[in-house]
Parts: C-alpha cells; sequence; structure tokens
C-alpha cells in the first residue's frame, strides 16, 4: 500500500475514463478519502461531462479497488501513481502517461538509457537472431532492453538481454498478473528472477484484449530512449510503436536484416536510420566501450534520418493515426 493508501487503485476503476482524466484525478487528490466521499455526479463535475453510460457508485469502485490491493499482495504487485517520485520520469514526460503503473520486479533504472526493440511475431529467421544478438550485445554492456513479451521478436530481445545480464522490462497488454502468450509465462518468470520488470498500466486480473496491446506501445516507447524496429510487415503494430517513439521524441532505427519487410523497408525509405551494428547506438549515445561490434544486418548502407517529419506523415497515413507535429 502506498502513502495514498487506495486512492490510485481507485481512480483506476472508476468506469468511462480517458487515460488523461484519470491523470487529472490523480493531480487533483492526494488521499482516498478525499475522493471517497464524492458522488458520480461530484466526479463528472471535476471532468465536464458524464463519466460512464452504466450505472455505478463510489461504494462498489472502492470495494473493486480492496480487491485490487489484496491480488497485488498475494501476487508480489505493486504500483505507482504518475504524481508519485519513484514513477518513470520519460514516461511521465509524454502526452499521455498512464495514470497507474502496476508492476512485478524491479522498474527500469532512471538513471541508465533503455533501447526498445520490438517486431513482429513471425520473424524470419535472420531477424530473430539478429533481435537476440543485439540485445545480447547491449545486456553486456548494461544497457536494458524494453519489449512486449510477444512471441517473435518480444521474445528474442528478451532472452537475448538476459544472455547479456541485463535486467530486461516487459511491457504487458493485460494485468501483470495475466501473462500472455501463455507460452511465454516461463520468460516472464525468467525477467522476475534476473532483477527485470513485467509492467502494465491495467489492474491486477485484466485480461488480454486486442485494442490493449497499442495502447500499451506507447509506453514500451517511453520507457526507452530509442526504438529499434527489426522486422515489421506493412500493418505491423511495430510501427505504431515507431509512431510513438516519434511522437515522444525518441531515437528510432531499423534493423538492416528486416529491411525485406515492407513496414521497416518503408521506415527506411521515408528516412530511419538502418542499425548496422548494435555498437552505432552506443556511438550515437557517447557510450562507446572499445568492444567488439555486434552486426544486426546481412548488408545495405545506412542511411540518415531527415528530422523525423516525412517519416512520422507515412505513418500516420499508413496506420490511420494522428502523430503530433503532422
Amino acid at each position: 500500500m502506498t502513502s495514498r493508501g487506495l486512492l490510485d487503485l481507485i481512480i483506476c476503476r472508476i468506469p468511462g475514463l480517458s487515460i488523461r482524466e484519470r491523470v487529472t484525478l490523480c493531480t487533483k487528490f492526494e488521499k482516498e478519502d478525499e475522493i471517497t466521499i464524492l458522488f458520480r455526479e461530484d466526479v463528472e463535475k471535476i471532468l465536464g461531462r458524464p463519466a460512464a453510460r452504466r450505472p455505478w457508485t463510489m461504494d462498489a469502485v472502492r470495494r473493486q479497488a480492496e480487491k485490487d490491493a489484496g491480488a497485488a499482495r498475494l501476487r508480489g504487485m505493486s504500483w505507482v501513481s504518475c504524481v508519485s517520485p519513484g514513477y518513470p520520469p520519460l514516461v511521465r514526460e509524454i502526452y499521455d502517461p498512464p495514470a497507474v503503473l502496476f508492476y512485478r520486479g524491479n522498474l527500469p533504472d532512471a538513471e541508465r538509457p533503455a533501447v526498445a526493440v520490438v517486431g513482429t511475431r513471425r520473424p524470419d529467421p535472420p531477424c530473430a537472431a539478429a533481435a537476440f544478438d543485439m540485445a545480447r550485445y547491449l545486456g553486456k554492456r548494461g544497457i536494458s532492453v524494453v519489449s512486449g513479451l510477444a512471441l517473435g521478436i518480444d521474445a528474442m530481445a528478451h532472452r537475448g538481454n538476459l544472455e547479456g545480464g541485463a535486467p530486461t522490462a516487459a511491457v504487458l497488454g493485460s494485468g501483470v498478473d495475466e501473462i500472455y502468450p501463455a507460452s511465454n509465462r516461463p520468460l516472464a518468470r525468467r525477467i522476475l528472477e534476473t532483477g527485470g520488470a513485467l509492467i502494465s498500466e491495467y489492474p491486477p486480473g485484466t485480461p488480454p484484449r486486442p485494442w490493449r496491446f497499442p495502447a500499451r506501445n506507447r509506453i514500451i516507447s517511453a520507457l526507452a530512449r530509442g526504438t529499434v524496429i527489426v522486422q515489421a510487415p506493412e500493418k505491423s503494430g511495430a510501427l505504431l510503436t515507431a509512431a510513438f517513439a516519434l511522437e515522444q521524441g525518441r531515437d528510432l532505427w531499423v534493423a538492416a536484416a528486416g529491411l525485406g519487410s515492407a513496414g521497416t523497408a518503408k521506415l527506411a525509405a521515408d528516412g530511419a536510420v538502418v542499425l548496422r551494428s548494435a555498437a552505432s547506438i552506443l556511438r550515437e549515445w557517447n557510450m562507446e566501450d572499445g568492444g567488439t561490434e555486434c552486426p544486426v544486418e546481412t548488408g545495405g548502407a545506412r542511411q540518415e534520418f531527415s528530422g523525423g517529419k516525412a517519416l512520422a506523415v507515412s505513418l500516420a497515413r499508413m496506420l490511420d493515426i494522428e502523430v503530433e507535429g503532422t
């Protein structure tokens, strides 16, 4: 239990609120008894609109929050509010930070830069190997990898980072007690056993649903200083992560090994840097250690990043989304 008591869990369980409205309530209140005395109409007045179509009461919301707190204790879960000092500072600065982050394990070290490594669930073998090797190389140099615990590129990136000795972080599209896919439960256990983290904006018991995964992608990119798209077919969710990275002002690369996929090739054509070696990331960040470079491609010339505008516009058109500044 935090010093704010059940307040943050209560805010997470009020039906029908947007992400930013939950942040507003977290900012406005400091103790749970300040919000539990309110009625639905009071909350709607603060927000300036009806909060949900279906009826709800603050008493029912509080009871659910108490169940969440009990589940968190039983399953070794913690949570941190966007107004609390322990909240990841890079996530706090984005346009739509989660009001509350739930996690098991240890949140990434805010003093060390992390790299997001993402891609398709059905990678070609060279791309799967590239994800693993790059993440292992970074891990051996103390750089944690953030990904989504999905099959394919995500899982290979987590495994490579573990092999390199770094605490990797997985962001879920479900509660952190609802591991998906089930086949990655052993990987999730290993992540926790080695000092990493399972992270989600969803309360305990939240099942995986298709619409929750695109939203979690903004957290993957937000936790990292830069994002690498290893292999992305057209319409891949990894392209949405790339769009979020640009919107958030993060570095963006594509792995040369994945240029045979339409989405990855389009990113490169629109100006993303083609990553030929994981050592290039350390050079870009002035963190060179003189070690052997880790190739992440089978050929191809490096392209300079064009500043992001053309790439952001292209992503917005491909994915039918709005990217800030386009």
